[in-house]
């Protein structure tokens, strides 16, 4: 996090301003100190590292299409809105490539053959990537990302009630799968 911090503080708001106003040494600035933030975002949302690059890429197209129209100044706002821009982006990602919703991953799951010695050890990582790529988006937005039910399920175009039940699914599963099986 302090590399993060120190290139978050680079973006002051004279720079910011610049990058408003088009100046591509301040976009550049921008897209230097988010980089790897948005990927980041993006990689714990898609499914693979090709689709983070993606989205890395179309975030900042957006950034540059619509920073001039950001209001307020700072970086705590900038960075909310790249964020956010962020998780929009592999949000579209994942309905445009149409994964897998998490519905299809309980079928699959439930007719696979069990291994217990792997389901035994499986980390949080992991048991994360075992999630459909629906579950595992609302997991990572509202537990990591702080977004609220209704900021998801304003991001993803369904319910509240769509994103807390999705969370409630899939902490449960998380929950089992990391006690080895055992149900809680």
């Amino acid at each position: 996090m302090g590399e993060m911090q120190s290139a978050l503080i680079a973006i002051d708001d004279i720079a910011i301003q610049r990058a408003k106003d088009g100046e591509m040494d301040a976009l550049e600035q921008v897209f230097r100190a988010y980089q790897t933030t948005v990927y980041n975002t993006a990689r714990r949302i898609c499914r693979t590292a090709e689709d983070a690059e993606d989205v890395l890429q179309e975030t900042f197209l957006e950034v540059c299409r619509s920073i001039a129209s950001l209001r307020g100044e700072g970086t705590p706002s900038l960075t909310s809105w790249i964020r956010r821009i962020a998780a929009s982006k592999a949000l579209m990602k994942i309905r445009r490539e149409k994964y897998r919703d998490a519905d299809e991953f309980d079928e699959e799951f439930q007719g696979a053959t069990s291994d217990a010695d792997t389901a035994l050890r499986m980390d949080l990582e992991t048991a994360m990537t075992q999630l459909g790529d629906t579950a595992r988006a609302v997991v990572w937005l509202h537990d990591v990302e702080g977004y609220t039910h209704e900021d998801i399920g304003e991001m993803m175009g369904k319910t509240v009630s769509f994103s807390k039940s999705q969370l409630a699914r899939a902490h449960k599963k998380l929950r089992v799968w990391l006690n080895g099986g055992a149900t809680c």
